[in-house]
């Protein structure tokens, strides 16, 4: 049971961006894990039944806790490697902006700066027809009264252009963007990039000299040691463990009340459980459930949001 509870589960899918962040994250900390493949899109089997249809790849899976956000599962192992820099609020002042940047318009322009022909073929290539028609839908569905509104076109494309050529500047006198070892904005900032890369299937251009230096840098440790699992096994680590010490909590007018959780911008799909605990950084929900017992979901605080399950 203990050695269930100290194994790296992520469960993904290879395309996603959000996972090659911290994939690439394992790679640089030196971290072993284990990798459960998901479905692109929902229905996840594999998944939703730990989680309670959370919307979004990746999650990462400690024995019964289970970690959603990129920015949580980053502070998770931020703290298992004594990697401070690691942590979302490590980012210096001067690094905030593109962090920022990377992780709202660079990102959602990745595709939108590219015309849909080309966006098309490129789906085609991961997907096959029958699965891009079902990408198309479902993306669409998870765009449904999101917050945020992605810029398009030559406006994209400007967005790119612009943030590669800063991204460049930032790193004229430094090996990484916050220190000597790439930190939590090193990895904020390569996913987006990394993607635009893959899904266009195109290289950087050569006068960016210290981004491609850096890129480069980045890519170069891998994965890591990357064990597959099957599903079966993750949900056995689930169903033998028990959730770890709960964190000391703060106050909060919803503490041991049933709960829904939901990201605040877009794939806003509710979590319904008990709000166990919360600290500055996280909320705790737990989760009854008959095949595995009590879980413990686990978000970030900053761009997540709590009700009362009786207001869904």
């Amino acid at each position: 049971m203990t050695e269930n509870n100290n194994q790296w589960v992520l469960h993904h899918y290879e395309a996603s961006p959000y996972a090659e962040k911290i994939r690439l994250m394992f790679g640089h900390t030196g971290l072993s894990w284990h990798s459960v493949i998901s479905p692109a899109m929902p229905p996840r089997p594999n998944l939703d039944p730990l989680t309670g249809g959370y919307r979004r790849i990746p999650v990462a899976q400690k024995g019964a806790d289970l970690f959603c956000d990129t920015a949580l599962i980053a502070l998770e192992i931020a703290g298992e490697t004594d990697r401070a820099a690691l942590r979302p609020a490590s980012v210096s002042d001067d690094c905030k902006e593109l962090v920022a940047r990377a992780q709202g318009d660079v990102f959602f322009s990745v595709i939108t700066s590219e015309p849909p022909t080309k966006v098309l073929a490129s789906l085609l290539r991961k997907f096959g027809i029958r699965q891009t028609y079902r990408f198309f839908k479902d993306r669409s569905g998870m765009m449904k009264g999101a917050t945020i509104r992605p810029p398009s076109g030559e406006q994209a494309r400007s967005v790119i252009t612009t943030f590669f050529a800063d991204l460049n500047a930032a790193l004229a006198d430094r090996l990484f963007l916050d220190g000597e070892r790439p930190g939590y904005a090193d990895f904020a900032a390569i996913h987006p990039v990394k993607f635009k890369l893959d899904f266009i299937e195109m290289s950087l251009p050569k006068d960016l000299v210290h981004l491609n230096r850096w890129y480069e840098s980045m890519l170069e440790p891998g994965h890591g040691e990357r064990l597959e699992l099957d599903p079966s096994d993750a949900f056995a680590m689930a169903a033998q463990s028990q959730p770890r010490p709960l964190p000391p909590s703060d106050s909060h007018e919803y503490l041991n009340q049933m709960v829904s959780v939901a990201p605040t911008d877009y794939g806003q799909v509710p979590v319904l459980g008990q709000l166990v605990a919360t600290t500055g950084e996280r909320y705790v929900v737990a989760r009854q459930t008959d095949d595995f017992g009590v879980l413990h979901v686990h978000f970030p605080r900053v761009g997540y949001v709590v009700k009362p399950a009786a207001a869904d």
